[in-house]
């Protein structure tokens, strides 16, 4: 059984939860991420559809929550959205990914927003994770980050309806994936 007198976990621990136990594995920390909302879905179902289309072509998987990302023994994330290249498929483990996806999608939450903005992208930025993409419901925006040299840079943003803002975003890995907003939100 786990202890609650633990001040850092690890991947171990993480394992002896509950299947299916809505954990994720911070910064050494168990932090608890409630089911997401219906809008939240809606919008997961929109951009997995959108990533589908890099499988369609042969370039690699796309996967979604909940699936383990294992990136250290203290850190353990299940991104929204994930896609692995076709030359990098071999990360795809029977348990978890063992390592960074090329490319992440995280949507926010009001319980999620401070650990998808700080410590995971900062893990992601580090570990090699090489596009990032953050989704905000609320906004009605996506940001994405391009990974140059471990430090994430701002490559893409919009926002939709936003007057002198353009309503459409653009991969820097991917040059055929383009999305625009309206089909998200």
């Amino acid at each position: 059984m786990l202890s609650t007198e633990k001040r850092r976990y690890t991947y171990k621990d993480y394992q002896e939860l509950p299947e299916g136990a809505p954990y994720q594995l911070i910064n050494g920390d168990l932090v608890m991420t409630p089911a997401a909302t219906p809008y939240h879905q809606r919008i997961s179902i929109k951009l997995e559809k959108e990533l589908q289309k890099l499988e369609e072509n042969g370039l690699g998987e796309v996967l979604h929550a909940p699936i383990d990302v294992y990136l250290s023994e203290t850190e353990t994330y299940q991104p929204d959205i994930l896609f692995i290249s076709k030359d990098r498929l071999g990360i795809i483990g029977e348990q978890r990914i063992e390592g960074a996806p090329d490319l992440i999608v995280e949507i926010l939450s009001p319980s999620t927003a401070y650990y998808d903005l700080k410590a995971k992208m900062r893990v992601y930025e580090s570990s090699g994770v090489r596009e990032y993409w953050v989704v905000d419901p609320m906004e009605q925006s996506i940001e994405i980050y391009e990974n140059k040299e471990r430090s994430f840079q701002l490559a893409d943003k919009a926002l939709l309806e936003a007057k002198s803002v353009k309503s459409t975003v653009s991969s820097r890995l991917f040059s055929q994936l383009k999305i625009a907003l309206k089909t998200i939100f």
